[in-house]
């Protein structure tokens, strides 16, 4: 079957089966910042986001996504152009393996999005569908204050 996409803000066609998952269907289209993790939605590993929310691509059937909006990791940065996002995380030391990168980033998107100014638990509550197993979270959280700091910092007209 051939399905219609909107993947980081250009719309495709798909060719998919009925059981495919979203994730397989990314990947296999070239977008390797989805990664496979537990195949279970309880890793972050799949993460993109979907007509703005946040979702385990490896739990939703590539079908019922069709006509949607996916952002993935590859439409905010580029190696040679990185997102601000990205640019934190490395400065921080947020990206040891760089197997849970790409979910983080995603959701410290949808978070910041949502609300320019969380709380730490708001920042906690928002990374923890994404399990990271080698920087021990300090890094990442200190990467999304950078961000933060960064917005706002740019919000008042300076430079960051």
């Amino acid at each position: 079957m051939r399905i219609e996409l909107t993947v980081n803000s250009e719309t495709k066609y798909f060719r998919t089966s009925p059981d495919e998952k979203l994730l397989e269907l990314l990947r296999r289209y070239g977008y390797m910042s989805v990664k496979k993790g537990c195949g279970e939605g309880t890793c972050g590993a799949c993460t993109v986001i979907m007509d703005g929310s946040l979702v385990n691509s490896c739990l939703v059937f590539a079908p019922m996504a069709a006509g949607r909006s996916i952002v993935t990791v590859e439409g905010l940065g580029t190696v040679n152009d990185p997102h601000p996002y990205q640019e934190e995380f490395v400065k921080a030391g947020a990206v040891q393996c760089g197997f849970c990168t790409p979910g983080m980033i995603l959701a410290v998107k949808s978070l910041l999005d949502q609300n320019p100014d969380p709380t730490d638990l708001d920042i906690r509550q928002a990374l923890d569908g994404n399990l990271c197993r080698c920087t021990g979270y300090v890094k990442i959280l200190d990467a999304v204050k950078n961000i933060i700091a960064r917005e706002h910092e740019e919000a008042r007209g300076g430079k960051a």
